[in-house]
C-alpha cells in the first residue's frame, strides 16, 4: 500500500508539472548580425553554448528583425504590432529630431511605447506569471519603465539605447553625448566587473526569486553593441586566432559574443539545474543586422562586423540590416532548421500561444503563431509576404520601404523614388538589381508596398524646404 501510494504521489506530481503554464526565457542581442554565430558560418567568432543550442532546438535560416534598428524591433516583440503600425521606427533619441540638412525630413516616430498598448509582459503578469526584464529597454522614459508595461522586476532597463560602459561601475557621459549614463538596481561591484556577466547574475536570481511561479524572463543583452569592449584576456585569446582572410576581423568585438554565448551557456545550465528544462521555452534573437560601422570612439580601425554573404548592415533594409539569428528551444519540438521566413512579431503570438493564451480580439494581426512549425518542420507557414518601413537616414541608407513576397524583395527610396527588385532564392547577396527586366514585378510589388503602408498608418518622410542641392 505504501508504495501504491508513492507510486499516486509521484503520478499526480508529474500530471500538475504538465499541466503547468511554461516558463519563458527570451535572450535578447542588440546589434548582433545574421552570420555572428558559429552555427550561421561565422569564422573568428567562437559560440558553443549556442551552436549546442541550435543542435537541440530549432535554427531559423531566415528570421528577420521587424526593424533595422532596435526600439522598434524591441516594441514588436512586445506588442506583436509592425513599428510602422505602433509608429515607432526609430531609435527613440533618434525620434526627437532628424537631420535638418538632407533632402527629407524624418517621418515621425514616438518616443515612447504608448501605455495602451497590452504587451507580452502584461500578458504573462495577468496570467500569473513572475516577470522580469533584464537589461536593455529602450522605448521610453521613465513614465514609460518597463514597471508600466507589465513587468514585476527591472534590472538595467532605461530609456539609453547602450551603457557608457561595459565596465563597472558602468556609468558615466560624453561617449554617446552629455546624458550620464547608469546601469540601475544593480548591486555594489569592483574593478573589472562585467556588465554581461552582472546581467547573468541577475536574470539567473530572478528564475530563483520566482519560486513555484511560471516566469517570463526578457534578458536583452546590450553586447555586442558598441561601446566595443571585452575582458582582456577574450580579446587577447581572439588576437592569436585572427587570420588576414577571415570575414570577421574585430577581436574586441568577437570577445564581446564569446561573452554573451558563456551567459547563454550560464543560463542554460541553471535552468538544468532546477529541473526545469522540460518546461522552459528559450528564444535566442537579436534586434537588427549587425553593425558594420567603425567604433572609432574606441580607438578601432575596422568595422564592428561583416555580414557577408549579406548585403549591408543595420540601418539598411538589405538582407545584411534585417536579416538576425534566431534559435527557439521548445520541449517536444523537431529539432533541426527552418527555411520559412519569419519575423520578431511572430514571438508575440508564438509565446502567448505556447502559454495557452490569446492576443485581444481587436488585436491587429502583424505577426503569426509559429508554434506549429517550431513543432513540426514540415508544416506550413500561412503568410505571404513580410514588409519593412525605416523612413530615416542613417550611414548605410536613405528613407526607404521594403517588401518581401515569396522570393521577391522590392526596396523603395523615398529620395528619388527609386525601387530596387531582387530574387532572394537566385541571388541571397541582392547583387543583381532586375527591376529594370521585371516592370510588371515593380509595379505589383510597389502597389503592395503602398497599400500596406496606407493600412497600417504609416509615417512618411517630408520634403525639406530648407535643403539645398549642392
Amino acid at each position: 500500500m505504501k508504495r501504491l501510494a508513492l507510486l499516486l504521489i509521484a503520478l499526480a506530481s508529474a500530471a500538475a508539472a504538465n499541466d503547468r503554464p511554461p516558463n519563458i526565457v527570451v535572450v535578447l542581442a542588440d546589434d548582433l548580425g545574421a552570420v555572428d554565430l558559429g552555427c550561421y558560418g561565422a569564422d573568428l567568432i567562437e559560440t558553443p553554448r549556442l551552436d549546442a543550442l541550435a543542435k537541440e532546438g530549432v535554427l531559423f535560416r531566415q528570421a528577420y528583425a521587424s526593424a533595422p534598428v532596435c526600439s522598434p524591433t524591441r516594441a514588436a516583440l512586445m506588442t506583436g504590432k509592425h513599428p510602422a503600425r505602433l509608429g515607432i521606427t526609430i531609435w527613440s533619441e533618434g525620434s526627437l529630431e532628424g537631420p535638418k540638412n538632407r533632402q527629407l525630413l524624418q517621418g515621425e516616430s514616438k518616443h515612447d511605447l504608448p501605455l495602451t498598448e497590452v504587451t507580452l509582459a502584461e500578458r504573462f503578469h495577468d496570467a500569473g506569471y513572475a516577470t522580469a526584464l533584464v537589461g536593455k529597454w529602450h522605448l521610453g522614459d521613465a513614465d514609460h519603465a518597463p514597471e508600466t508595461q507589465g513587468f514585476d522586476v527591472n534590472v538595467g532597463g532605461t530609456r539609453w539605447g547602450a551603457p557608457q560602459t561595459f565596465f563597472w561601475p558602468y556609468r558615466g557621459s560624453g561617449r554617446f553625448g552629455q546624458d550620464f549614463r547608469f546601469v540601475p538596481a544593480l548591486p555594489l561591484g569592483k574593478q573589472g566587473d562585467y556588465l554581461t556577466d552582472k546581467l547573468t547574475d541577475e536574470a539567473i536570481g530572478f528564475i530563483d526569486s520566482a519560486g513555484e511561479r511560471p516566469f517570463f524572463l526578457l534578458l536583452a543583452h546590450h553586447a555586442p553593441h558598441t561601446p566595443i569592449e571585452a575582458p582582456a584576456k577574450l580579446v587577447e585569446h581572439f588576437s592569436s586566432k585572427l587570420k588576414p582572410d577571415m570575414k570577421h576581423q574585430n577581436p574586441s568585438y568577437t570577445a564581446m559574443i564569446k561573452s554573451l554565448d558563456e551567459s547563454v551557456g550560464r543560463v542554460l545550465d541553471h535552468l538544468q539545474s532546477r529541473r526545469l528544462v522540460d518546461n522552459t521555452i528559450v528564444v535566442f534573437t537579436s534586434d537588427n543586422g549587425g553593425y558594420i560601422g567603425v567604433d572609432r570612439k574606441g580607438g578601432f580601425t575596422v568595422p564592428c562586423t561583416n555580414n557577408f554573404p549579406l548585403r549591408s548592415g543595420k540601418g539598411s533594409l538589405y538582407e545584411g540590416g534585417v536579416r538576425v539569428p534566431l534559435i527557439i528551444r521548445w520541449p517536444g519540438a523537431t529539432a533541426g532548421e527552418r527555411t520559412q521566413p519569419v519575423a520578431t512579431c511572430d514571438l508575440f503570438f508564438t509565446l502567448l500561444a505556447a502559454a495557452g493564451l490569446s492576443p485581444a480580439s481587436d488585436q491587429p494581426r502583424d505577426g503569426i503563431d509559429l508554434a506549429q512549425l517550431v513543432r513540426d518542420d514540415r508544416a506550413n507557414v500561412p503568410r505571404d509576404s513580410l514588409y519593412w518601413h525605416y523612413p530615416h537616414y542613417y550611414e548605410t541608407t536613405t528613407p526607404v520601404s521594403a517588401v518581401r513576397s515569396g522570393d521577391w524583395k522590392l526596396l523603395e527610396y523615398f529620395e528619388d523614388g527609386r525601387r530596387e527588385l531582387f530574387q532572394l532564392r537566385d541571388d541571397p547577396r541582392e547583387a543583381h538589381d532586375v527591376a529594370a527586366s521585371q516592370p510588371g514585378k515593380v509595379a505589383e510589388l510597389s502597389r503592395q508596398l503602398a497599400a500596406w503602408r496606407n493600412d497600417v498608418g504609416a509615417k512618411l518622410p517630408q520634403p525639406n524646404p530648407q535643403y539645398r542641392q549642392k
